[in-house]
């Protein structure tokens, strides 16, 4: 009943906020130049009201050129290769000159991988960048099979071998564990595609160590009440009706919950910023919330088992984990190149629980593990903004190249 009910809101509030853009695209203009007073805090209302919705769709990257050297470059989009479940989706630029291949792994936590856009324009720069673009599981028809923790590990498997032998790989956060984990399968069966580098940022590899909310959250409830709780049925009218699922808008207000004084106090500026005319900083606001609130479902398969195998029970730190009844060695790995990355002020994979990849790969020599801890960001500052152009993305990039 859970999505049912959702749904049956979301429907109810659509006539009220079609209203509300109504209202704001016939006497938008005109609220907003003064016409009488107070009308720009009338005008401001409508444009709150019409935003009052979560999107169920990818957005888009939006990224179609970068400086490559001295010259801009076009990039688009190509569709390398792709199941029900995920595209390996690559930037192409219109360059002659060969870069590394690098396939960034983007979590499937409740956001599409446009979450990392940020991190693909900064990449693209030195790379031949390659992204995994998840699907909505609410769209992918139940004759697609189930898709669980060992399937996304097989997809990076799969993904790694489209690019092909040199190819490097880069986790953020959620997916660390399986990019292990693939990587160490990869190295035992001396696979040609297994990936020169691997860079793991803020990425929960043992969630023994300095707990969080996140963990604490996971770990108060047996796995039957996560079942129980938070699963739901995808209403019929979708294409993946039927679909059991851990639904986006769930996890969206349980990341919401964690932080809900500043996201009340972001909107309250945003509607200051409309009524004051104020575009460029309502700008700013309306962009990251039209991504942050563009959800993504998770097959229950999937949910359930990352939150038992990798929060609950802590397997690969423990040495325990499988993949299709073979137990993941990652001392296997003695070739692939390793970097960790964490944030100081990371509230979701705190310190201590990425660097804990350097002692599960202990074939690997000192010369090819380094640790980056970057002072003064929280978990999206690792990936995205300032800190990571200027001071992390230059150790990603000085890694890739003293393995090419």
């Amino acid at each position: 009943m859970l999505y049912f009910a959702y749904q049956c809101q979301d429907d109810l509030m659509e006539p009220i906020r079609a209203a509300a853009a109504g209202a704001l695209d016939y006497w938008g203009d005109w609220a907003r130049a003064g016409g009488l007073p107070g009308s720009r805090r009338m005008a401001a209302q409508w444009e709150m009201v019409s935003r009052m919705r979560m999107s169920h769709h990818r957005p888009d990257y939006g990224i179609t050129s970068v400086t490559t050297g001295n010259r801009e470059a076009t990039v688009t989009e190509e569709a390398t290769y792709s199941t029900p479940f995920g595209t390996l989706l690559r930037f192409r630029k219109d360059v002659d000159i060969v870069q590394p291949k690098v396939l960034l792994v983007a979590p499937l936590s409740g956001h599409f991988a446009t979450l990392l856009r940020a991190t693909v324009r900064t990449l693209l720069a030195d790379h031949d960048v390659y992204i995994t673009d998840w699907h909505n599981a609410r769209d992918v028809p139940l004759s697609a099979g189930r898709f669980g923790f060992e399937d996304y590990i097989e997809h990076v498997i799969r993904f790694l071998e489209v690019l092909g032998p040199g190819a490097n790989v880069i986790a953020v956060c959620q997916p660390c564990v399986q990019v292990l984990a693939a990587t160490a399968i990869m190295a035992e069966d001396d696979n040609p595609a297994t990936p020169k580098t691997m860079t793991l940022m803020a990425g929960p590899v043992d969630t023994r160590v300095n707990p969080t909310k996140v963990n604490e959250l996971a770990t108060s409830k047996p796995i039957r009440w996560f079942e129980d709780t938070l699963l739901a049925s995808v209403p019929a009218r979708h294409r993946g009706g039927g679909r059991r699922v851990y639904p986006g808008f769930v996890q969206l207000m349980a990341f919401m919950s964690m932080n809900m004084e500043r996201h009340v106090k972001q909107h309250q500026a945003l509607y200051d910023h409309l009524a004051r005319g104020e575009t460029a900083e309502a700008e700013a606001i309306k962009t990251f919330y039209d991504e942050y609130f563009a959800v993504l479902d998770l097959p229950a398969e999937f949910y359930i088992e990352t939150v038992d195998f990798v929060f609950q029970r802590a397997l690969l730190a423990k040495g325990e984990l499988t993949f299709r009844g073979r137990k993941v060695n990652p001392k296997a790995i003695r070739r692939t190149a390793l970097l960790t990355v964490e944030g100081e002020r990371d509230d979701i994979c705190a310190l201590g629980q990425t660097v804990a990849a350097h002692d599960l790969c202990s074939s690997l020599r000192p010369f090819l593990k380094r640790h980056h801890m970057q002072v003064g960001v929280g978990h999206y500052g690792v990936f995205s903004g300032r800190k990571w152009e200027g001071q992390i993305y230059p150790n990603v990039r000085n890694m890739i190249l003293a393995n090419a």
